[in-house]
Formats: C-alpha cells, sequence, structure tokens
C-alpha cells in the first residue's frame, strides 16, 4: 500500500509541460518604451517653463511668461510685491533718528523699546511719528540689537527708511551759487569706512561745508553706520554721488573751484593758506594711501597740518574738522 504523501507536497519528479503566465508578463518584459522628453516631465524645470508659457500664452499674453497670474486682474499686485522688496536702512540712536524725523525722511517705521527711558527727545519722535503717521512699533530690546548690528548703539529707538538718494555734484554746485555764497565742499578719495564717513559728515555740516562728494567706486556709502556716527547730520547735509572723483574735480575747476588737497607732505601749511575764502573743496584721501596719484595730480595745492613730530598722522575726520575750522575761522573774520 502506498504511503499517503502531506498536502501540497510534489507528486513526483515527472518532467512535461507547464502551464504558462498566458501572455501576464509579456508587458513587463517590453519595458516602459522611451523616455518621454523633459518639457513632456511635469516635475523638470523644463517642464514647469513650458507649463508657464502655455499659461502666459492662454492670458492673451498679459504679464511676463513664467510669472502666476494674480485673481481677479489686480494690476498692481505685482508692483507692490515689487515695492516691499526694497532696501531699507535702518537708523539707529536718539540724536540720529530725531534728525531724520526731523528733515522728514520717508521713513516707513518707528520701533521704540518696551519700558524706554521716556527724555524730551524721544517724546519729540512719537509726536513726529504720530503727525506723520508713521507706524510706531513696541520691541524688545533685543530685537533693537539685532536691528542695530554688531556694536551699534540704538538707545531704544530706531526708524527704517529707504537707500539714501545721493545727488548730483553739479546740482549742489549750481545751488550754492544761485544762493550767492562762496562754495565749500568736502571731497573724499578712498573712505571705506562708513564710520569715518559719518564722522565727516558731523564735521562738514558744523563748519558750513554746502556738502560732499563721494566717488561711485571704493567708497564708503551712506548707510546705517554712517547715519549713526554723523549724529543725524547726514539728514541736513547733502551728498553728492561722482562717477569719477578726479574728472568731477577737473569740472569744478572750470567753473572757478579751487581744488585743495590733504597730505602730510604738502606744499602749504594749512596757517598759511591763502585761498580759504575763494569758492574751494577739501580733497581728504584715506588714512593708508592717503590722495591718489590723479587726484593730488588735480590738485591746485597740497595743504598739510603741522602737528607734533611725536605724532605720525591724523585720523581722516580729525584732519578734515581742522581743516574746515581753519576755511570757517577765515572766512568768519572777513
Amino acid at each position: 500500500m502506498a504511503k499517503p504523501q502531506r498536502p501540497g507536497a510534489n507528486k513526483g519528479n515527472k518532467k512535461g509541460p507547464t502551464k504558462g503566465t498566458g501572455g501576464l508578463g509579456r508587458k513587463a518584459l517590453e519595458g516602459r518604451g522611451p523616455t518621454p522628453k523633459a518639457e513632456d516631465r511635469a516635475w523638470h524645470p523644463a517642464g514647469k517653463r513650458k507649463a508657464a508659457a502655455e499659461r502666459y500664452a492662454a492670458s492673451g499674453g498679459k504679464g511676463k511668461p513664467g510669472q502666476r497670474q494674480t485673481s481677479g486682474g489686480n494690476p498692481n499686485r505685482s508692483a507692490r510685491a515689487k515695492d516691499n522688496t526694497t532696501e531699507t536702512e535702518v537708523v539707529t540712536g536718539r540724536n540720529s533718528v530725531l534728525e531724520a524725523l526731523r528733515a522728514k525722511i520717508p521713513a516707513s517705521a518707528f520701533y521704540i523699546a518696551q519700558r524706554v527711558e521716556m527724555d524730551d527727545r524721544v517724546k519729540e519722535m512719537l509726536s513726529i511719528a504720530t503727525h506723520r503717521g508713521i507706524p510706531v512699533l513696541e520691541v524688545t530690546r533685543q530685537e533693537l540689537d539685532r536691528m542695530a548690528g554688531f556694536d551699534g548703539v540704538h538707545q531704544g529707538v530706531a526708524i527704517k527708511v529707504p537707500p539714501y538718494e545721493y545727488a548730483h555734484p553739479q546740482d549742489l554746485l549750481e545751488k550754492v551759487i544761485d544762493r550767492r555764497e562762496v562754495p565749500l565742499f568736502v571731497a573724499l578719495d578712498g573712505i571705506t569706512d562708513p564710520r569715518n564717513l559719518g564722522a565727516i559728515i558731523r564735521s562738514a555740516a558744523a563748519f558750513g561745508a554746502h556738502g560732499l562728494v563721494l566717488p561711485q567706486r571704493r567708497s564708503a556709502g551712506v548707510n546705517s553706520a554712517a547715519w549713526k556716527t554723523s549724529a543725524g547730520a547726514a539728514a541736513r547735509l547733502p551728498v553728492a554721488l561722482a562717477t569719477n572723483l578726479t574728472t568731477q574735480l577737473k569740472e569744478f575747476k572750470k567753473q572757478g573751484v579751487f581744488v585743495l588737497g590733504l597730505d602730510g607732505d604738502g606744499d602749504v601749511q594749512l596757517p598759511e593758506l591763502q585761498l580759504a575764502d575763494r569758492p574751494v573743496v577739501i580733497v581728504v584721501g584715506s588714512e593708508g594711501k592717503g590722495l591718489s596719484r590723479l587726484v593730488a595730480e588735480t590738485c591746485d595745492q597740497i595743504v598739510s597740518i603741522p602737528i607734533s613730530t611725536a605724532t605720525e598722522s591724523l585720523n581722516a575726520g580729525i584732519a578734515t574738522s581742522v581743516a574746515l575750522y581753519q576755511v570757517s575761522t577765515i572766512r568768519n573774520a572777513k
């Protein structure tokens, strides 16, 4: 009697034809076909560009290719979005903020620290901001620290202003001439530290200069650090931007303005200066390199400030202050 087998066991090693799949695996063997083009793949950048172009064509050519159409077709929406991305500067410090508000700089926000110590300046700031409809935002001191940046001092207040608008040097000169005043300008050659720029702006405003001229390249700009160091004088003294400083100085000379360069090896000492009561522009070089060669060759006179032999040189801001004080003293004496 044959021994019964367990269920599912192979009933023998007999070989023969086996049942097929009925063609169920034929499709898998054929593969997925050719790879779709990049523009036909929705997730691919080329596919996204194609879809954007189709949306652009469907909209009748309105807007820009690749730009999503806004619901409702508001034409000002994209303009508002662009305005929101405009770069801004943060001005900190009570004197700087107050002077900027007094000068009606178009501030977009006024920040004040929680539990700030109220004095007359803060009260005036709040009054001006409220009167002009500037949003007043109460923030923590930690937030103001972040806004002021490294080693910045905010004194509990800050405002957000648009980027500084530079004047044209020729416009500054024409305005002074129209007022029948004797032009006095300061030009900076290679001053790259914004704090030095701020100090020079403050001195120029204090001693009656009519404006500053900066080269477009290799120069510090009027940013938040310069605003802070100027103690608000940047709101009162116009700053012009020259495409080429040497060329601009030559243009000034053609219109009767004398160009005086400050340098330790000058051929004229400051107390002996004879041109102080004439239209002048005082050119200040960088502390390390001094005046550049082309600028020095353009100057009518190179003026030196007599100092003790124990002192190697003066800071650019201090040198500018001394020179402006001397010119102001001579002019006021006449």
